[in-house]
């Protein structure tokens, strides 16, 4: 046997402060990618969003802004506040929520990505990467005609925000942002000051707002920390934190559904959550039969801030204008229809969760034969064919 490693001789109590140091680090890294993209795409997400002309065009719009600001949660918010305005109709708007939930996906299987080095980490981490794509996209296969034919989930928003008009929302607070926010911003700022320098130096101004100097250290602080955060789960303790996953956690079916749902309200960001899940899928700590759940909870989570923004607005919105508290009305009927979405779409697959997890295990198998399958399955889906389909669509 060989000498042993420098990581396996560190103290217990240096291993769990590692862990906690390149989860932080991973974290700002998703941070300043959704920021990076934020800082390329918001004019043309707007723009985007404004430029609605049917259901499914409206679908895709909302892929293509969520896969481009890497949020579902911005692009629900901007569509509600888009809707409350009058600056898009309440039936496109219907369909760019829809499509955001498919967009919000890309995020982990960027992440998965980080694993490629090692076959068998990479495939495990693509198929729990995927199997939110595939979830997403049988419940949209079953609810997007259902709804294009029926409008029997509008029926039901309308009844939920009547129910609930008079009360009032408030902001959550957002642990993740506060310990990241004031890094990332420092980022952005660096990356601003060396684009124009740059620009300036070499009298050009392809540079921009240096959001693509953002994006090349977002890419690299989330794959050193997930490299680095997955060499150190192994080292410490696997058989124990296996335990506490098993007998805590991911117990049960229902348990990783509860966790997924309460993680997501507090981060504010199912890409957020199930990022997090795919490093320890990959390093063999969970596995994806558990992280399934856990991902459906994690949907159903992300649609709060939405209606908790929505429930405000309402609330602050001047009854004496009938103009404007109908439209601050359709906001929040937006967000209820978000949220029985994903809570039908969840009630629908919950008992056949077996086919989007036999459908991620057959595509991780394929994507093996070729590690590049994985970027351009995500270039292809995620950017291509939205894209394409926007641009003839409009």
């Amino acid at each position: 046997m060989g000498a042993p490693s420098l990581l396996s001789r560190l103290p217990t109590w240096v291993k769990v402060l590692l862990t906690f140091s390149f989860l932080y680090l991973f974290l700002l890294g998703i941070g300043t990618l959704g920021g990076s993209f934020k800082a390329m795409g918001a004019g043309y997400t707007e723009e985007l969003l404004g430029g609605a002309t049917g259901p499914l065009v409206s679908l895709f719009i909302g892929i293509l802004a969520t896969t481009l600001v890497q949020s579902s949660s911005t692009t629900t918010s901007m569509v509600v506040a888009l809707v409350a305005s009058g600056q898009v109709g309440y039936s496109a708007g219907i369909y760019m929520v829809m499509g955001a939930n498919v967009g919000t996906t890309v995020t982990n299987t960027l992440v998965s990505i980080g694993h490629m080095r090692q076959t068998a980490e990479y495939q495990r981490a693509f198929a729990a990467a995927t199997v939110h794509d595939f979830f997403n996209l049988i419940v949209l296969v079953i609810l997007f005609p259902l709804e294009v034919y029926t409008g029997f989930l509008d029926k039901m928003a309308g009844w939920s925000a009547h129910a609930f008009q008079d009360i009032g929302g408030t902001k959550l607070a957002n642990p993740i942002k506060a310990i990241t926010k004031p890094i990332i911003e420092g980022i952005q700022k660096f990356c601003d000051s060396v684009a124009g320098w740059l620009g300036d130096t070499l009298s050009t101004e392809w540079f921009g707002n240096g959001s693509g100097i953002m994006l090349a250290i977002g890419v690299a602080m989330t794959f050193l920390g997930l490299i680095m955060l997955v060499k150190v789960l192994k080292s410490i303790m696997l058989e124990k934190l296996e335990n506490l996953f098993d007998r805590v956690i991911f117990k049960s079916a229902a348990r990783g559904l509860f966790f997924g749902f309460i993680l997501t309200v507090l981060v504010q960001s199912s890409s957020i959550t199930t990022s997090i899940a795919v490093p320890l899928v990959g390093a063999g700590i969970l596995t994806i039969h558990q992280v399934m759940p856990y991902t459906m909870g994690a949907n159903i989570g992300t649609t709060i801030t939405a209606l908790i923004a929505s429930l405000a607005a309402l609330a602050a919105a001047d009854i004496a204008d009938p103009a404007a508290y109908t439209k601050a009305f359709l906001g929040l009927e937006l967000a209820f229809h978000h949220v029985i979405f994903n809570v039908v779409g969840v009630a629908i697959v919950w008992w056949i969760r077996w086919i989007p997890i036999r459908m991620a295990q057959a595509f991780s198998t394929i994507a093996m034969r070729n590690k590049l399958i994985p970027l351009v399955y995500i270039i292809v889906v995620f950017y291509a064919i939205p894209f394409l389909i926007v641009f003839f669509g409009r």
